[in-house]
């Protein structure tokens, strides 16, 4: 299935920038919303102020972290159909497991080239 209207939870803005420059270099058509805040992303989740295909999610966030958010909303009835990516620096086992058996759909190490991260992109979105 190819993903329209994501969100995309990241609280640095230069990973949200890049993501979003590689949304758009795809020219597939993808409306992607950022938001810094995994608090503030669940509160307008709850409200219907933005609903999403699919969420990437950063799991290092001050405030509430991304394993936080994903266990909240994978437990709420009316948010946990939305499939959520997790988009981390992390490659640790441990970690892609433990995200995995909460709810996550799948899980993405941060590309540290842009090119890579296009064609992590493209099969999610195009």
């Amino acid at each position: 299935m190819a993903f329209k209207n994501i969100l995309l939870i990241d609280d640095d803005e230069d990973d949200q920038e890049i993501f979003i420059m590689a949304v758009n270099r795809l020219d597939c058509g993808v409306v992607c919303e950022p938001m810094s805040d995994a608090k503030e992303s669940l509160v307008r989740l709850k409200n219907g102020d933005i609903i999403p295909e699919l969420i990437f999610l950063d799991l290092n966030m001050p405030g509430m972290n991304g394993r936080q958010f994903l266990e909240i909303i994978k437990n709420d009835d009316t948010l946990s159909h939305i499939p959520v990516i997790i988009f981390s620096t992390s490659n640790d086992p441990a970690t892609i497991r433990e995200t995995k058996s909460v709810g996550a759909k799948d899980f993405i190490t941060k590309p540290g080239d842009f090119n890579h991260l296009i064609n992590v992109l493209r099969p999610i979105f195009c």
